[in-house]
């Protein structure tokens, strides 16, 4: 289970320190964007009227790709729990052409907003919600049987003989899962709504979603009869009731709150629409012209969406590109000035790999271990036949493309998968992969990569 902080009272250290438990090394990224986050708690505590003048210092990351670039954003996102949304720059068209435009962004953030506070609020009213999800279920399963019938549940001579009517009976059957496959009939809303053809142009999406929704609540809603189980049958009353609890508009004013101050945008190859002159990124599209739709976003404007105008000014954003082929000063100068701050992500090595292997919480060992498990087969890696693992995911990512820690995990279903696939063979056995074990599987890969490195 991720780890949730206080992004109020978690200092740069903290933050650092709860993203060492997922990604190894790149301390100066870390330490970048630990920073950035604490800021904002510092930009609270000011007066009005500097917190207005007070704007995210945006930080723009440079690296090969599997370095970990995106996972510092995303778990980030994550440990703060704040509205997150991971876009590529080459989806983006510039204004004029038919695609996405960089408005949508800030549309999916909301979403993302819209989402995560609708999460909140059904796990604050879950207690309520499943006791009704309850009443429902039984209503079905005891049509008629009235409520207060009751009918003696223990030895009616013994002395405080218990009585519970039968409805309470069944009730402690469904908390206990007793009853969960018994079939059901209930009914179910309708889905379909107006079919709408595809609006062309820019933003044609969202605004087909936007008039989907309209045209669905304008109509009266249809339900239908639908055979199911009482396990499932209470998980969908569950959220149903749960729904009826919470309140839309406020939900819809926290999310827009949420995403204009704590929302996080991560922006990744940005140095696929970095060019001088005009260089053109498909038929007629400039990558100039991305850029500089994507510049008052980043400045800061204000973006209409179907639940309201967000404000861009104080959202964090993270971009991030290889720049094997264009550097951060091919960005046009405007965009450039709005990433202050600049890090350079270094290629893992072998001494990384041995860390990304055992170290994270969710490390490639720990989850190929717990996947045989559940086969009855136990998987052991020795200390050699880890280093062996890592030296050749290096040799590998530098002979042929240097895809960083994914490698890894090329390496690692290469090594499992004979096990994997044969496992009845292998229940109630222990798998020692040491380095003779390591080499031995991946014998046809690794002389074919040296071989690779000779030919012209």
């Amino acid at each position: 289970m991720i780890q949730v902080i206080d992004s109020i009272q978690a200092t740069p250290r903290q933050i650092v320190e709860a993203l060492d438990k997922y990604i190894i090394g790149q301390d100066d990224a870390k330490r970048a964007v630990a920073v950035a986050l604490r800021n904002r708690y510092r930009r609270s505590m000011l007066s009005e009227d500097m917190r207005e003048e007070v704007t995210p210092k945006n930080i723009i990351m440079m690296g090969p790709t599997g370095v970990g670039k995106t996972e510092i954003a995303r778990r980030l996102s994550k440990f703060v729990n704040a509205p997150f949304v991971k876009v590529e720059a080459t989806k983006y068209t510039e204004v004029g052409y038919v695609g996405r435009d960089v408005e949508s962004m800030i549309r999916d953030l909301v979403e993302n907003a819209i989402r995560l506070v609708t999460k909140q609020k059904m796990e604050a009213v879950s207690d309520i919600a499943r006791t009704a999800a309850e009443e429902r279920v039984l209503d079905l399963i005891l049509p008629n049987i009235n409520r207060n019938i009751e009918t003696v549940s223990a030895d009616p001579n013994a002395t405080g003989a218990l009585t519970v009517t039968t409805r309470e009976k069944y009730r402690n059957k469904l908390r206990e899962g007793k009853i969960d496959s018994l079939p059901i009939e209930i009914d179910v809303e309708e889905h379909g709504g107006t079919p709408i053809g595809m609006i062309s142009g820019m933003g044609g999406d969202e605004m087909m979603m936007q008039i989907q929704d309209v045209l669905d609540s304008m109509m009266p809603k249809k339900t239908k009869k639908k055979k199911t189980t009482v396990g499932n049958a209470f998980k969908l009353f569950e959220q149903e009731e749960a729904q009826k609890l919470i309140d839309k508009d406020d939900i819809n004013a926290l999310a827009l709150e949420a995403a204009q101050y704590k929302g996080i945008i991560f922006i990744d190859e940005i140095d696929k629409i970095a060019g001088r002159g005009g260089y053109s990124n498909g038929p007629d599209v400039s990558r100039e012209g991305v850029q500089r739709d994507i510049l008052p976003i980043v400045e800061g404007t204000t973006v209409n969406t179907k639940y309201g105008p967000v404000k861009t000014d104080h959202i964090l954003f993270i971009a991030a590109g290889a720049f094997h082929m264009s550097k951060i000063s091919d960005l046009i100068p405007e965009l450039q000035g709005r990433f202050p701050i600049r890090v350079e992500l270094k290629s893992l090595t072998e001494e990384d790999f041995v860390k990304i292997l055992t170290a994270p919480e969710n490390a490639l060992i720990k989850q190929q271990k717990a996947l045989l498990s559940v086969e009855g087969i136990d998987l052991v890696f020795t200390d050699d036949g880890i280093r062996e693992i890592a030296k050749i995911s290096v040799q590998l990512n530098e002979t042929l493309e240097d895809i960083g820690a994914r490698r890894l995990h090329t390496v690692m279903e290469s090594i499992v998968e004979d096990v994997s696939f044969n496992c009845e063979e292998y229940t109630g056995k222990t798998v020692v992969a040491d380095s003779e074990y390591v080499r031995k599987i991946l014998a046809s890969e690794y002389k074919s990569n040296n071989l690779e490195k000779y030919i012209l």
